[in-house]
C-alpha cells in the first residue's frame, strides 16, 4: 500500500508541476490508472487510496476483474483496440470508451449499450501520427466520426484520445499533441459538444498536460511492473 500511495502521490505533483508551467489549473486534468495486467487486489488497494477511474485494454480480462470488484464503485474505461465481437461486452460492463475508431464501433456500441444504463461515453482514437501498426482514426475522419457519436443515441461524445510515438530521446511527442490540440480545437469549433482530449502516459504527461491534455493514461508510474499475462483473444 505504502508504494501505491507515493505512486499516486508522485503523479499527482508532476500534473501539478506541469499545469503550473503551463498556467492550467490542476484541477482540469483527470487520472486514469491503466490497470492491464495488474490483479484486482492491487486495483482495491488503490481504489482506497482516492483513484476512482481504471483503465483496460482487454475484454476477457477487464470482466473477470470486475467480478471481483463489484462492491467498489469505480468508473471503469475500455482503452484498448475494441474488435467488433467485443462490442457487445464493453458496451454492456464500461462507462466510457476511449478507442472507437470507426463508425462500426460507434453503432454497435449504441446498438448494444442497455437501456438501463446511462449512455455510454465516447472519445474517438485518433492515430494522430499515422502509424500502420496503430489504431485510430486517421485525423481527417475525427470530424465525421465524432458527429456520428454526438448522434446516436446511447453514446455521449466526450471527446478525442491519442497514443503518438513513443517519447525516446530520439522523439518528443510535443509536436504530436500539438497537432492533436489544434484537432480538438477545430472540431469542438464544428459546433460539437467534447470535454475530454485524453492523452498522455507515464513517460510525456508533462508534454501532453502543456498542450491542454484533460486526461492522462498512467500505468507502471500507478501500479507498478505488471504481473498479469495477457489474456488470449
Amino acid at each position: 500500500m505504502n508504494d501505491l500511495k507515493e505512486n499516486l502521490n508522485n503523479v499527482r505533483a508532476r500534473i501539478e508541476r506541469a499545469c503550473k508551467s503551463a498556467g492550467r489549473n490542476p484541477a482540469d486534468v483527470a487520472v486514469l490508472a491503466v490497470s492491464k495486467g495488474h490483479p484486482a487486489e492491487r486495483i482495491r488497494a488503490l481504489h482506497a487510496l482516492g483513484q476512482r477511474a481504471f483503465g483496460e485494454n482487454y475484454a476477457q480480462e477487464a470482466l473477470a476483474k470486475q467480478e471481483r470488484l463489484r462492491d467498489l464503485a469505480i468508473e471503469w474505461h475500455f482503452i484498448g483496440p475494441l474488435q467488433s465481437n467485443k462490442t457487445r461486452e464493453v458496451a454492456a460492463h464500461f462507462d466510457w470508451v476511449q478507442s472507437a475508431d470507426r463508425e462500426k464501433i460507434l453503432l454497435r456500441l449504441s446498438e448494444q449499450r442497455p437501456e438501463a444504463m446511462p449512455p455510454l461515453n465516447v472519445c474517438i482514437q485518433i492515430n494522430i501520427d499515422r502509424e500502420p501498426q496503430k489504431s485510430g482514426s486517421l485525423p481527417e475522419a475525427a470530424g465525421q466520426l465524432a458527429r456520428l457519436a454526438g448522434g446516436l443515441p446511447r453514446l455521449r461524445l466526450r471527446g478525442l484520445m491519442t497514443i503518438p510515438r513513443m517519447a525516446s530521446e530520439a522523439y518528443d511527442p510535443t509536436d504530436s499533441y500539438r497537432r492533436m490540440r489544434d484537432l480538438f480545437r477545430t472540431v469542438q469549433l464544428s459546433g460539437l459538444a467534447m470535454d475530454t482530449l485524453s492523452m498522455g502516459m507515464s513517460a510525456d504527461l508533462e508534454q501532453a498536460v502543456a498542450e491542454g491534455s484533460t486526461l492522462v493514461r498512467i500505468g507502471t508510474d500507478l501500479l507498478g511492473p505488471r504481473s498479469v499475462s495477457r489474456p488470449r483473444p
